[in-house]
This record gives C-alpha cells, sequence and structure tokens, in this order.
C-alpha cells in the first residue's frame, strides 16, 4: 500500500461499507450480538481456509469483539482446577474420561486440589481443549 490514500476517493466507500456491516467499535449489547453474528457468517465463509479474504475481516471483527468483551465483561477469579471442572461439565467427561493426565486416582486427586497439575499435563488438556495452558495455571 502506497503511503498516500486519496481520501476523497475512500470516504464515499467506507461510509457505504460502514452503513451495510455496522463494523464500528462495539456500542452496546445489541452491536455486540450482532458483531457475534458477522464473526460467525465470515468464518463459516472462509470454512478454515486462514487465506480466504474474509479471514482479514474477521480479524477485524474478532479485535472489535475482544475490546468491547474486555470493557464489560469482568470474568470471575477461577483456578485452573474451576476452568478444568467446567471444561469436563461442558464436555461431557468424567474423571476416567481424561487418562491423558493420569490415571482415574490422579484426576481425583487433582480435582480435589491435593494434587497441582504438572507442566506435561497442562498441555495436554490444552490441546485437548483448544486453549491456552495459561486457563490451568
Amino acid at each position: 500500500m502506497t503511503t498516500s490514500v486519496d481520501i476523497k476517493q475512500l470516504l464515499p466507500a467506507w461510509e457505504q461499507f460502514s452503513n451495510q456491516t455496522d463494523i464500528a467499535p462495539i456500542r452496546d449489547q445489541v452491536h455486540y450480538d450482532r458483531m457475534i453474528q458477522l464473526l460467525e457468517a465470515l468464518l463459516e465463509e472462509a470454512s478454515g481456509d486462514e487465506k480466504h479474504p474474509a479471514m482479514s475481516l474477521a480479524d477485524i471483527v474478532g479485535d472489535l469483539i475482544e475490546d468491547y468483551e474486555t470493557l464489560h465483561s469482568r470474568l470471575p477469579d477461577a483456578t485452573g482446577i474451576d476452568a478444568l471442572k467446567f471444561l469436563m461439565q461442558q464436555h461431557g467427561l468424567k474423571q476416567n474420561d481424561l487418562t491423558e493426565i493420569g490415571s482415574q486416582g490422579v484426576v481425583s486427586e487433582i480435582l480435589s486440589g491435593k494434587r497441582e497439575l504438572n507442566i506435561r499435563q497442562i498441555r495436554a488438556l490444552s490441546e485437548r481443549f483448544g486453549v491456552s495452558p495459561a486457563t490451568f495455571v
């Protein structure tokens, strides 16, 4: 991209784009809900293809959503064990389903707070659930 931009050409295109998409810093819950729907549609359109043109727009919309959530959603303080219990519940898992972190007894000790997760277990859980390892720390 060149350093000079023809603002007189850019503004009408931006106005038309903005009116059709409402892509802008999120103002309220209704706008947030629309941006979530737009993000889902963009991701569906891209079908996992990182090079699809929709992915650039999905990145922008995702950043706007993240900014809004950071300002308006205070997550409760939770431990790594709380996160693990939540993820187990969401995925309908029992202690014996988590063989990647150990036997049912080991999992029981971790969930009861008698034992801490080690690095190997944290990595395995991160991969299984598709979340950051920091979730379990």
